[in-house]
């Protein structure tokens, strides 16, 4: 490698590791010989903190130090910041409580946990990649990753798959999108941790019963919120998907049904004729305006992910309710995303401890409760019967049971722009279904 190669990966590495949107911190015992502590402190700010008490069941029980030399391995771990553990908020306490349980029953463990942002330069799947080319030894042992980057990471080499180190994924109460945010190309690459899925939010005193179907959504006469100019155009994206129509051709490449996706068209343009998708929804482009506007203008229902409800603990069900996404035939079905622990890590031995850990944070006690305390879908079923809030459980169930992973951001970078187009030609009255569906598969169903 060229010199100024060389220098090139390692600036490039330096701005990564510095990506951190939080100090790193450490839970367990320095490294070094001799006894060990059995104080769990955070290193980086000085604060020794005594163990607390478990709040799981199926904890292991603490291994009391010994005065014979123990050598502490240290296992990195990065995460993106919605899941800090020096967050203020109860989901962060529960995090840093339960890698703290690890530590106390690993004594010969400490865990260097650094919170990276998720996109963009110095985020993670940039810092993986420079990690692994200019210093293997910084990458991470294990990383907590969105599904879109699982994917990436995974088809660039930068993860090592689970396949010949653990079964917990052959258990069935993983719900049937959690297992596919863990398989990537017939291999196991992460453990799943928290999941999010579409879903109608609505307002029970405007909308008496949650409309099942699109024809339904019409007979309210009533606005439907959603992002019409979203370029991954995943609302429409869902509904195709919900026909049982296809995104692909014989050879695997994107392709669109023309049929089903003119019959969309054509709901959408009778929608907008109605009042019910208005030309004005093409001013929203993503989630968090749909969500802004749902809650300021009182609107009476939108499409959005589950979260933006299940994160709202101070509004009354009597206020705001939660309800599986219509679907053209009235079929559940939506489409959910993910973040999944990965290993990333480049020595074996330390890999079978991150391997354990995963595990150890995939524990159906601690995932139903720190799940809600987040407000995320739990991955497993046995995690979302423990909820206390036992009155989400039936809509979360069906939500999550008819739940199905988003397409590959390849798919979606493909289909999504060409799709939203389509969208808002109609809603804006620019062209009508059978031309804006045309106009798609001329740019997606190419030879």
């Amino acid at each position: 490698m060229t010199s100024w190669r060389f220098r090139y990966l390692i600036i490039l590495l330096l701005v990564s590791l510095m990506g951190c949107t939080a100090l790193p911190f450490q839970l367990g015992s320095q490294p070094k010989t001799g006894t060990t502590s059995p104080e769990i402190g955070i290193t980086s700010t000085s604060t020794s903190l005594a163990t607390p008490p478990s709040v799981t069941s199926g904890t292991p029980e603490a291994t009391a130090p010994t005065a014979q030399a123990i050598e502490v391995v240290s296992l990195r771990i990065w995460i993106p910041p919605e899941f800090d553990p020096e967050a203020e908020n109860a989901a962060s306490r529960l995090l840093k409580t339960r890698l703290r349980q690890y530590v106390a029953a690993n004594p010969d463990v400490r865990l260097d946990v650094r919170v990276k942002a998720a996109e963009g330069t110095g985020g993670l799947l940039d810092a993986l990649v420079a990690a692994n080319a200019a210093a293997p030894l910084a990458v991470p042992d294990l990383v907590l990753l969105p599904r879109p980057l699982l994917e990436s990471a995974a088809l660039k080499g930068l993860l090592h798959p689970y396949d010949q180190s653990t079964t917990i994924m052959d258990d069935p109460i993983w719900f049937e999108y959690a297992r596919q945010l863990a398989h990537i190309k017939d291999s196991t690459y992460a453990i799943p941790f928290a999941g999010d899925a579409l879903a109608l939010v609505y307002r029970p005193l405007q909308i008496e019963t949650p409309p099942p179907d699109l024809e339904a959504v019409l007979a309210t006469g009533k606005v439907l919120l959603f992002a019409a100019t979203d370029p991954q155009a995943l609302f429409t994206l869902c509904l195709y998907l919900g026909m049982d129509a296809g995104l692909q051709d014989e050879e695997g490449r994107p392709a669109i049904e023309v049929t089903a996706l003119s019959s969309i068209l054509e709901f959408d343009q009778r929608s907008n004729l109605a009042g019910v998708m208005p030309y004005w929804l093409t001013q929203y482009s993503n989630d968090g305006q749909i969500w802004e506007t749902f809650i300021g203008e009182d609107a009476p229902m939108a499409v959005t992910w589950a979260a933006a409800y299940l994160k709202q603990k101070h509004i009354a069900p009597a206020d705001l309710a939660l309800a599986p996404l219509p679907t053209m035939k009235g079929t559940p079905f939506t489409l959910a995303t993910g973040w999944g622990w990965a290993l990333a890590g480049q020595d074996p031995e330390r890999e079978k401890m991150a391997v354990k850990l995963a595990e150890f944070m995939a524990d159906k006690e601690f995932l139903a409760q720190w799940s809600q305390a987040a407000g995320y879908l739990p991955p497993r079923r046995d995690s979302l019967q423990s909820w206390q809030q036992v009155e989400w459980q039936p809509v979360i169930e069906q939500i999550s049971s008819s739940a199905r992973m988003m397409p590959s951001a390849e798919m979606i970078s493909s289909l999504g722009p060409a799709l939203e187009q389509a969208v808002v030609d109609v809603l804006k009255s620019q062209s009508d279904p059978q031309n804006a569906a045309q106009a798609v598969i001329k740019q997606v169903n190419q030879p």
